[in-house]
């Protein structure tokens, strides 16, 4: 047979010499049709309230006991609830009401002096409120501080908040100077941030189709829509910024939905492994670069650059015509011609091909005026020739 016997028990602190018996009461039923007072503080002209029947206990020490005399077949476990701690203030005593699973001795609920109002709600609907009496959710916390919950694991030292700041909902490493790696910021937009059933992550969308996902309606035209990817470290090095990695060949596009035009970078799957450039026309690749530096342009290649100073002043009135005889002199000492990268030079520096273009047109125009020099002589040369053997046939 099951059946628990309810103590109410009001014990002095000072010790006793031995145990405390209680009054002995009849074997029938009982019943205080008023109030009672239990504990020796208790007077006889104890006043109750008028509007109701009140139990009161009242010693220097007082607590509820529920002890279980079940079989050990049947749920015996013993609770006590007790009201404030037995040691003194000074010695880390503290005014609280106490439920304690009294077979293990453990302090399972604690509810301290001085705890505001609505600390803890629970309405008609299964709702918690912690800090509220009106809870509008399953677990609803009000107040002012930081903190709303803490998780603590003191065997792995690891403790984490979350917490509603001014910033917004804010998830905090308590355990390593209280960082914050994620904030969530008050009016940020639907689905700034998506987890799909699929493991996509969205980024301003709710349906992320990719494994990450971002869409922006933001119109402006600024390197702020799309992804920016910056090292703010002090010092200067080389750092590796982005990497795609893949078993085989890569690319991303570049998509025009306004024109309907598409680019492809590619990195080749099959050898050579080429880098390619090339747009959705299947003619192929628009431009190709071979792990040996080699490049290939199956189009034109022109140079539009505004600084390009094309060498037409060559023909302009005082442009100064270097001698040939110097010409001559800097070949036989630099093995090349003036202003054009030698080999040791294009060795060294590598090759500039619009230098070296801009650099052959000016000597192919100085060559020119070479030509030119030299047919006016040749001309010259003619005429003095046949006015002298119009003079000889004279003779």
């Amino acid at each position: 047979m099951s059946g628990t016997r309810v103590f109410v028990a009001a014990a002095l602190m000072a010790p006793l010499s031995g145990p405390v018996f209680a009054d002995l009461l009849p074997t029938t039923d009982p019943t205080i049709s008023r109030n009672l007072c239990v504990g020796s503080e208790c007077l006889a002209s104890e006043t109750y309230p008028s509007n109701a029947a009140e139990v009161k206990l009242k010693d220097i020490r007082t607590q509820i006991s529920f002890v279980d005399e079940s079989s050990v077949s049947f749920p015996r476990n013993d609770w006590t609830i007790r009201a404030n701690d037995d040691e003194a203030i000074s010695e880390g005593g503290e005014n609280q009401l106490l439920f304690i699973d009294a077979t293990s001795g453990a302090e399972v609920l604690m509810i301290k002096a001085g705890a505001a109002a609505s600390t803890m709600v629970l309405d008609e609907f299964n709702r918690v409120g912690l800090g509220t009496e009106l809870p509008l959710a399953g677990l609803h916390l009000v107040g002012s501080s930081l903190s709303k919950i803490r998780m603590e694991n003191t065997t792995e030292s690891v403790d984490w908040s979350i917490d509603t700041t001014a910033d917004g909902l804010v998830l905090r490493d308590q355990a390593y100077f209280g960082t914050t790696p994620f904030v969530l910021e008050n009016n940020a937009p639907a689905n700034t941030v998506r987890f799909a059933s699929t493991g996509n992550v969205g980024l301003g969308t709710s349906t992320p189709s990719a494994p990450l996902h971002i869409l922006s309606y933001d119109g402006t035209a600024d390197d702020a829509q799309g992804i920016v990817v910056e090292n703010a470290n002090s010092s200067t090095a080389v750092r590796g910024l982005l990497t795609m990695r893949n078993k085989g060949g890569s690319y991303f596009t570049l998509d025009n939905t306004s024109a309907g035009t598409t680019w492809y970078f590619v990195h080749e799957n099959a050898s050579p492994n080429r880098f390619i450039i090339s747009d959705a026309v299947a003619d192929g690749p628009e431009m190709s670069l071979t792990a040996d530096g080699d490049l290939t342009v199956p189009g034109a290649f022109i140079s539009g650059s505004t600084t390009l100073n094309v060498p037409d002043y060559v023909f302009e009135p005082g442009y100064d015509l270097r001698p040939l005889s110097e010409v001559s002199a800097f070949i036989d000492q630099n093995g090349h011609l003036p202003e054009v990268p030698s080999a040791a030079d294009v060795a060294r520096d590598g090759l500039d091909i619009t230098q070296m273009q801009m650099a052959q047109l000016k000597k192919i125009e100085e060559m020119t005026l070479y030509m030119l020099e030299q047919q006016a002589v040749i001309e010259a040369q003619a005429k003095r020739l046949a006015q002298i053997e119009a003079l000889l046939l004279k003779q």
